[in-house]
């Protein structure tokens, strides 16, 4: 049992990211190179994350703004979940350009999907060209 002072136990994220998605490549490279990995330990039932993903996917495929992998296989994946609780996670890479997300089973033991976006950012004041 952990005392106050330690965090909750949480397996390894980067041992579990194997081949579930096209996505679980650049998240693994994205922790062994210093990303801020996040595991809640709440569940939360499938159809809410699933229908966020799918949001997700139809939003950005609609409007093609960002660069995402893995999204389609994790819609796929999550769907094949129906009825159960699951548990998320997040992965955001150092530089802070790759934000992941994470779907566990309801023991967080088993990592079902991963999917990543490649956040834009706008040119900062700073970075503009002023006559």
């Amino acid at each position: 049992m952990a005392t106050e002072d330690e965090p909750p136990w949480h397996p390894d994220i980067a041992a579990m990211l194997t081949d579930q998605t096209s996505a679980c490549k650049p998240a693994r490279e994205a922790i062994a190179a210093g990303a801020e990995v996040k595991v809640w330990d709440d569940e939360v039932p499938q159809w809410m994350v699933a229908g966020i993903a799918a949001t997700r996917l139809r939003r950005t495929l609609k409007r093609g703004l960002q660069e995402i992998i893995g999204l389609d296989e994790t819609v796929e994946i999550l769907a094949r979940h129906r009825g159960e609780q699951l548990r998320t996670g997040t992965i955001l890479a150092a530089d802070r350009v790759w934000f992941f997300n994470l779907y566990f089973n309801a023991t967080g033991t088993e990592l079902l999907a991963c999917s990543g976006v490649k956040r834009f950012r706008r040119p900062s004041t700073k970075d503009s060209f002023e006559p």
